[in-house]
């Protein structure tokens, strides 16, 4: 067993908030450790934002949960600081195999193209993200950053005040009461802080279950990603592998509905059902054993006033398709540089609203890739088993039919498309996967890549176009990064950001999504533009 699961990462230690006269008021608090909530409040302490995190564990999560960590959450990691640790330790792959019955039918790349820093998909077991987020949390603490990470300190209520939250918190040294100007609900799928407040999801419910199972072995199996339909060793359902680091391998098993779940979980009835699937002769031990439920529900609304949910407190996917914590830390990532500048006032209040219409949107985007992916997966009637088959058999063949197959659509990032923060597009022939509301593709410039030349603030772009250095508006600093599609000799940052277009000039927010586009450099419209991103257009 590992260790790690042992370890008081951030054991309690009695705050002197527990001991004043008064409740002491902090600009953020967040609750839940998790990669998430941790995610989110780095992000904060980074900008300069007081936070203080709580949390009624004190170390990181049993059993390795998410694995299967995509491209865009490793290049929000890199802002965070903590990019490359998770690159090291994890494993990295973007191959892809399905097979049907007893043979393959066809593989697939997921970064079929060249020219990115980071891979399509690392696999890392949740406990190491969020060790390394913990270590990170005390490594900027040491160089001044305002972020406090409390253990043992529950949550047993909380009310929004109107221009404040109050928390009653219990620890062991009893409750006490503490404020916040917002709160960040990150405290888990089964959030108790939606329940106090009497909330909950809306979405479907999928009758069948899955056994997950991290096995420690020795095997040979390649660093891919296999997903079986029909297999021989678990006839009529499905099966799923992973390769993890330590030598640990995720295993899922469909079920079925009607089973007794914790029978189901015992070694006795594990063993012999992976054995059937790996073989009398594979030697192996059980690391961590769960079932789960497919689920594709989110809340109606994320943000209730000054408490703001975020990750799997706020909505809940299937874990095929890899979208749960990645999704997750796409709002945090979301919710960070918005939460900062309404703080600061740089911002009106009704920013937070567009974190409410963006990562909606991106849930709604990915209940639906999942539900399809599930429909696909566990067929519901005679008929569309026979279609799913049908697909599968052409695909081993016929290319044309691989789009049809859905074993998990994996993570991609979201495109806040209709947002209210992006402007109207006015790069005529630019690139399709560079316009409004998209998150920026990277791209090799020389020794490094634009993803780190972006970093964290509002930047103006500039491809093969005259801009000033600086641009002043309305106290804000917009630097200029400069570039010339000649210095990239593989094409790459012309083919995304170019596209037909001759030279071009970008808006990009600090979450590296693109706020509005031009051909050339236009002071009123990068100004216009500045204003609509920061939601002042529609608070006017």
């Amino acid at each position: 067993m590992n260790k790690i699961f042992e370890v008081p990462l951030y054991p309690y230690t009695k705050s002197p908030d527990q001991d004043a006269a008064t409740p002491v008021r902090h600009p953020v608090m967040v609750v839940g450790a998790g990669p998430v909530g941790l995610g989110v409040a780095i992000d904060l302490a980074q900008q300069g934002v007081p936070v203080v995190v709580v949390d009624d564990n004190d170390k990181v999560s049993f059993g390795s949960r998410a694995i299967c960590f995509a491209k865009r959450t490793i290049e929000i990691a890199d802002r965070l600081g903590l990019g490359q640790p998770l690159v090291e330790k994890g494993v990295v792959w973007n191959l892809g195999k399905v097979f049907f019955d007893d043979r393959k039918v066809y593989d697939f790349n997921l970064l079929p193209e060249d020219g990115h820093r980071r891979p399509a998909f690392i696999n890392l077991q949740q406990y190491y993200f969020e060790d390394y987020l913990v270590a990170r949390v005390r490594e900027i603490q040491s160089e001044g950053a305002p972020i406090e990470l409390r253990g043992g300190n529950k949550v047993q209520s909380v009310t929004d005040q109107g221009d404040h939250v109050r928390l009653e918190i219990d620890t062991p040294d009893g409750p006490y009461t503490v404020e916040a100007d917002y709160l960040i609900a990150c405290d888990g799928a089964n959030s108790p802080i939606r329940r106090m407040m009497g909330l909950d999801f809306v979405g479907r419910v999928f009758e069948d279950n899955f056994l997950i199972a991290d096995v420690i072995m020795e095997a040979d199996f390649p660093t891919e990603r296999w997903f079986w339909f029909d297999p021989p060793f678990n006839p009529g359902q499905s099966a799923l592998l992973h390769k993890q680091p330590d030598g640990v391998w995720r295993i899922d098993l469909q079920l079925g509905w009607d089973i007794d779940k914790e029978e189901e979980k015992k070694p006795e009835k594990v063993i012999p059902r992976l054995k059937q699937m790996l073989g009398d002769e594979v030697e192996f031990s059980l690391e961590w054993v769960s079932i789960y439920t497919f689920q594709c529900r989110r809340m109606e609304k994320f943000r209730h006033g000054r408490i703001v949910f975020a990750g799997d407190s706020a909505h809940q996917v299937s874990p095929f398709g890899a979208r749960g914590a990645n999704s997750g830390l796409q709002d945090a990532d979301n919710l960070g540089w918005k939460l900062k500048m309404v703080l600061d006032g740089t911002a009106p209040e009704t920013l937070l609203d567009t974190y409410d219409a963006e990562r909606i949107h991106g849930a709604d985007e990915n209940i639906m890739n999942s539900s399809r992916s599930t429909d696909f997966i566990t067929p519901k009637s005679q008929q569309s088993r026979i279609f799913r088959n049908a697909v599968l058999d052409l695909s081993e063949h016929f290319e044309f039919a691989r789009p049809f197959v859905n074993s998990g659509r994996l993570s991609v990032p979201c495109v806040y498309d209709g947002s209210p923060l992006n402007s109207a597009d006015a790069l005529p022939g630019g690139p399709l996967r560079t316009r409004p509301g998209a998150p920026c593709p990277d791209a090799p410039l020389g020794n490094g890549f634009l993803l780190e030349r972006l970093g964290g603030q509002f930047a103006l772009l500039t491809v093969d176009a005259d801009a000033p250095e600086t641009v002043e508006i309305d106290g804000m600093t917009l630097h200029r990064i400069a570039l010339s599609a000649s210095e990239d000799g593989t094409g790459a940052l012309a083919e995304r950001y170019l596209g037909d277009a001759a030279s071009a000039v970008y808006l990009i927010r600090p979450d590296q999504h693109v706020a509005a586009r031009w051909t050339a450099f236009d002071a009123d419209a990068v100004a216009t533009a500045l204003s609509r991103a920061l939601g002042k257009e529609a608070a006017a």
